[in-house]
């Protein structure tokens, strides 16, 4: 029997979770195709962006993951064209041939338009993106040191986050766990100063997919750590280092980190009426995209209605791509032995968001119940110890953490790849 070839593009948590589960099964070739050549645990990106961990303990090469697995096959590339009618696509490394294909290429930060926040912000969706954010608190710190205009030193201690979910409310936290315990041992010059953080939100709520007991306990989780929290306040501009909001307030800074929204990716072939807000696919119960025939996405890439639990389509959640990429793979397998295809159906057990540390929530929906403070911070940490994708990367960082938490955190202070002559640093700048 001829294997069939699966192309996935994309190796995100749908992706290598649909490969994994197709890992050593007779009559399926698989090939993902990743513009890096490395997964990674976006859950985990913004303590990367704070030095709280290494890149290698939430990453690990795709070729190392896939060892072993005589079936799986990895290409780097940049996915470009697909030609539904030829059964192919073209990368910026080549084509390939497929019986089927799958879109998990998740998301990417949306700017809503706004050509200067786009220009100036700091966003968090990818390491790349991660390190430079780290690169440049850490330059700014240094700036710091040494600047003696007033003026540019007020405009340096305000931190403005942007946008209230689950990241935001984390890389506000974590910031200012390390105003609390780490700036100040690491620069003494920062001793009498006065660290501002902002985190802003167009809702009216922190956290808002969370329950209302959540969203209280984290707002002023955050509060009491001393962060400002600003909410129904709509960014409208950044620049001349001002955030400009829809009403009118201004607040001035040299740092903005916009985590506020994201959106789906569209590509050149695919049929135009697929798509719908946010530029995310329509799939039927087993994924298949509207309008193709061997054509599937799964995770954030797609909106999926037929699930009656979520009539208005899943929440863009880690949750979701994990189960999706696990039972389409079940569906493939299925469809090779001439067998019943399952629908898909989200197992929600909830969701959960630290704040700082032994601050956290957690919204269980079996029981439902609601957990914050200790236990809820326990059981993050379990949680997403479990959800990295190996061993290795758990052992990582399960010891990085033990390390922070006696206060022998060994990455922070450490800038990637720049040097004081390195300007590049300074520029919050987006990179292409």
């Amino acid at each position: 029997m001829k294997e069939k070839h699966i192309v996935i593009i994309g190796g995100g948590f749908a992706g290598v979770h649909l490969a994994k589960e197709l890992a050593g099964k007779k009559g399926v070739k698989v090939t993902l195709v990743d513009r890096n050549n490395y997964n990674f645990f976006p859950p985990l990106l913004y303590q990367v962006a704070t030095g709280m961990l290494d890149i290698s303990s939430i990453s690990i090469p795709f070729r190392a993951l896939f060892k072993g697995k005589k079936n799986l096959f990895f290409r780097l590339g940049e996915f470009e064209e697909v030609f539904p009618e030829a059964n192919k696509v073209k990368l910026s490394t080549g084509e390939l041939h497929y019986d089927a294909l799958v879109i998990a290429t998740g998301t990417v930060s949306n700017f809503f338009g706004m050509e200067n926040i786009e220009k100036n912000a700091l966003p968090m969706k990818t390491v790349n993106e991660a390190i430079k954010l780290r690169n440049y608190l850490i330059m700014e710190g240094e700036k710091y040191t040494y600047c003696t205009d007033e003026d540019e030193k007020r405009k340096m201690r305000n931190i403005v986050i942007s946008g209230a979910g689950p990241s935001g409310v984390e890389i506000a936290g974590m910031i200012a766990e390390m105003r609390k315990r780490t700036l100040r041992d690491i620069y003494p010059e920062l001793i009498d100063e006065q660290l501002n953080i902002y985190l802003v939100d167009a809702a009216p709520t922190v956290l808002p997919p969370m329950r209302e007991k959540s969203q209280t306990y984290t707002k002023k989780s955050l509060e009491d750590m001393g962060v400002i929290v600003k909410l129904n306040k709509m960014v409208s501009d950044y620049k001349g280092d001002k955030v400009y909001f829809k009403d009118g307030e201004t607040i001035e800074t040299k740092t903005l980190i916009w985590t506020a929204g994201v959106t789906a990716m569209k590509y050149k072939g695919m049929p135009e009426d697929s798509y719908e807000k946010g530029n995310r696919l329509t799939v039927d119960a087993f994924n298949l995209i509207a309008h193709t025939k061997n054509i599937y996405a799964i995770g954030d890439a797609c909106i999926q209605k037929t699930d009656p639990e979520f009539p208005k389509g899943h929440p863009q959640l880690g949750a979701v791509a994990q189960q999706q990429g696990k039972a389409l793979a079940a569906n493939f397998l299925a469809m090779v032995e001439h067998k019943e295809r399952d629908p898909f159906r989200y197992n929600d057990k909830g969701a959960m968001a630290i704040i700082g540390d032994q601050k956290a929530v957690a919204d269980l929906t079996t029981p439902k119940t609601t957990l914050t403070g200790w236990l809820a911070w326990i059981s993050w940490l379990f949680v997403h110890l479990y959800l990295l994708v190996s061993y290795r990367n758990r052992f990582r960082t399960f010891w990085n953490w033990f390390n922070a938490y006696l206060g022998k955190g060994q990455s922070q202070g450490i800038m990637i790849g720049r040097t004081a002559t390195d300007t590049t640093a300074l520029e919050p700048k987006n990179e292409v």
